[in-house]
């Protein structure tokens, strides 16, 4: 590990269940890995609602999708298990 959790970036609105079913199931990994979560709300910037609007949540690291609407575990387990 280089000392330094990798960070997640959650693309999400208020008032989406999708976005807190998701948030709740990557929460879930936390026993496992250990990882920062950036929460931004598409709906506060306008480049961002017009990039992410119909997909959110999204799930991205580096600035690449690693899923939307739906937790896609194995592709973040994945990506998390680089930073062991």
């Amino acid at each position: 590990m280089t000392g330094v959790p990798p960070r997640l970036t959650l693309y999400s609105r208020a008032y989406c269940h999708l976005c807190d079913d998701l948030l709740a199931a990557l929460e879930g990994l936390r026993g496992e890995y250990i990882f920062d979560i950036e929460i931004l709300d598409v709906d506060a910037d306008p480049e961002l609602e017009a990039k992410y609007n119909e997909l959110v949540p999204v799930l991205a690291a580096n600035g690449a999708e690693l899923c939307h609407y739906f937790l896609d575990e194995l592709k973040v387990r994945e990506y998390l298990a680089r930073f062991r």
